[in-house]
């Protein structure tokens, strides 16, 4: 069937609001997506219905609650193209399946080794590696980023970048400030050559992108759900079976356990050994849910609107005086997030935080600061930016809208000064 986001936009409610008297244009699905009736109605259900915690339970409701979320993990790892539904761990954001990855995985590094990241991640993928050097002595060394905002590969290869000493290389598969869909398979196959173990941040590829873990070749992969039509308190590590297996835990505490004694503890096989206590059980409910309505529309569908509004939204920005895009300015390895600066005719920077609050006056929700990706933009010479993201509801009114807005911000900024 065709894509009709008109179609599709009846089936998300918050499009019914109003902003004063203007429609709500929602431009900020990099920070959060909105969420399908069937993903609320999903959550109500089992709230309603069959609200039981899981596993042990000997009673109807706890069978029900077990299947429901045993069920999403299933929908989530044919999602992703995982080879079992043991290969899913769910946590409660990708930040902590990254905490885990940076504690569990780091268990044998020491001085001498080291950890390999990139500039342009999120600081959720900075922050725990950091830590995680400092408790293990390893070094941590990065791509840095070309000034059109791709991952500076050639430099790393003259640096000996990833090389005999490298452990761990964790990369983001697309940038959450740039848009840019970094080549990870040909980092894992450059990083495995040399025995080191590769971890995606895929926060901003699985809602976009098909994505498919084994064709990547790479050993652990990070997402969330609240990105991917999900509720939030919701993530997922994915891992090779084999990997996970030979991981200890990272949190203890009940369901986590094989056997328990005063001295000393067995642990659960993966993934219930990574899920202590009671786990997000409607949370990964109403992720499998929205596993459903992605797998409806199909994922390709998905990206090819993406990378269509995406194109449309380049087009007419860079049209606008004053504006610079940051990052790639076409649509080469490109994923549907805008971040730019803007300027008055007279040259002075207008602030993001003053972008955000006037847009917003007239409708159009956007994000303004550094989005969690502070080093990033220490690279381009800038505190902070403006990020307009798009997803499958987007359409071309609403960008239309927003260049209108930012066309008057540039106007009103002119005259004030």
């Amino acid at each position: 069937m065709p894509y009709d986001v008109d179609h599709i936009r009846a089936d998300f409610p918050i499009f019914e609001r109003m902003v004063g008297d203007r429609p709500l244009v929602y431009l900020d699905s990099a920070n959060t997506s909105q969420k399908p009736r069937s993903v609320v109605e999903t959550i109500e259900d089992h709230y309603l219905h069959h609200n039981a915690n899981v596993a042990r339970a000997m009673h109807m409701l706890g069978a029900e609650a077990t299947e429901a979320f045993e069920g999403a993990r299933a929908k989530v790892a044919r999602f992703v193209g995982a080879q079992r539904s043991e290969e899913i761990v769910f946590t409660k954001n990708a930040s902590e399946a990254l905490n885990l990855l940076a504690y569990t995985a780091t268990r044998e590094l020491g001085p001498g080794d080291e950890i390999v990241i990139s500039v342009m991640e999120h600081h959720s993928n900075i922050v725990p590696w950091q830590l995680a050097a400092e408790r293990t002595g390893a070094t941590l060394r990065w791509f840095d980023v070309t000034s059109d905002g791709r991952l500076d590969v050639e430099r790393a290869a003259e640096d000996g970048l990833i090389n005999e000493r490298t452990k761990i290389v964790s990369i983001a598969y697309v940038s959450n400030v740039l848009g840019t869909v970094n080549p990870v398979d040909a980092i894992a196959a450059q990083a495995h050559a040399y025995g080191a173990t590769v971890i995606v941040d895929a926060s901003q590829a699985v809602p976009q992108l098909p994505v498919d873990v084994a064709a990547l070749g790479v050993d652990y992969l990070a997402f969330t759900g609240h990105k991917m039509l999900g509720p939030t308190g919701i993530g997922v590590l994915w891992g090779r079976y084999e990997l996970l297996e030979n991981l200890p835990p990272f949190l203890g505490g009940g369901e986590m356990i094989e056997t328990v004694k005063m001295t000393g503890s067995t642990f659960a096989p993966p993934p219930h050994r990574f899920e202590a206590g009671t786990p997000p059980i409607v949370q990964a409910v109403g992720l499998g849910a929205a596993v459903d309505y992605l797998s409806e529309l199909g994922m390709s569908a998905v990206a090819r609107h993406e990378q269509e509004i995406t194109g449309y939204a380049l087009d007419v920005l860079q049209q606008i005086p004053g504006l610079a895009v940051l990052g790639p300015r076409e649509l080469v390895s490109r994923g549907g997030a805008v971040s730019f600066t803007l300027a008055t005719p007279a040259g002075e920077q207008i602030h993001p935080h003053d972008v955000g609050q006037l847009l917003d006056s007239r409708g159009v929700a956007v994000r303004g600061g550094h989005h969690c990706a502070k080093p990033l933009h220490d690279a381009f010479g800038i505190q902070s930016s403006t990020r307009a993201s798009f997803y499958l509801y987007t359409t071309t009114t609403e960008i239309d809208a927003l260049a209108e807005a930012l066309t008057y911000t540039v106007d009103f900024f002119g005259r004030r000064r």
